[in-house]
């Protein structure tokens, strides 16, 4: 009878250790994970709709654009067929790299690009805190894109958020296809 209240004594106990110790790691990774404040989501939400005016209009050289990134802030492209193909390709990373990808910096504003015409408009985000700031997913719809007056879902961005000294800036945005968020299940090959 001791010997079956001793092996007793040692499952229960080593059930009640293993479970500790999974509580204490919940609790550990969830102190890891800072929350956001009301403030913080506002500040994401505007650098969302300052990054649409900068690539529509190409203001201050398209420097308002390239502001809205880490200096050392990328885009990236897995919506093109070429980028998605690749898994991702790098289309500008820094500053000056950044401005010049809409049109800006040394090409002056002056050169027409495909999306000139357009208009950027992100709507459903939805913004994650992260050990190291915070993540976002959101829609694009684009206006002109097929002609005046069209409207059409071209994708997504999901984004990676870092608060600098600033204030909150994108250290990488991928442009995704329509479907990258979709249950396994309703996607296609393609995405799209």
């Amino acid at each position: 009878m001791q010997r079956w209240t001793w092996v007793a004594t040692v499952v229960v106990s080593a059930c009640v250790g293993a479970a500790a110790s999974t509580f204490m790691e919940r609790v550990g990774a969830a102190e890891k994970t800072p929350s956001l404040t009301a403030l913080d989501y506002q500040e994401i939400n505007q650098l969302i709709n300052r990054y649409a005016y900068g690539i529509d209009t190409c203001a201050n050289n398209g420097y308002d654009y390239a502001d809205v990134f880490t200096p050392d802030g990328v885009f990236i492209d897995k919506n093109s067929d070429q980028g998605f193909a690749q898994g991702g390709r790098v289309l500008a990373k820094g500053r000056e790299a950044l401005a010049t990808l809409v049109g800006g910096g040394s090409r002056g504003c002056k050169t027409k690009l495909v999306w000139t015409d357009w208009s950027h408009v992100m709507t459903n985000l939805v913004v994650t805190p992260s050990p190291g700031g915070a993540t976002g997913r959101i829609y694009l719809l684009q206006l002109g894109m097929k002609g005046p007056g069209s409207i059409e879902r071209h994708g997504g961005y999901e984004d990676v958020y870092v608060k600098t000294k600033a204030g909150w800036r994108i250290q990488s945005r991928t442009h995704v296809r329509n479907k990258a968020w979709h249950n396994p299940l309703l996607q296609t090959a393609d995405l799209n």
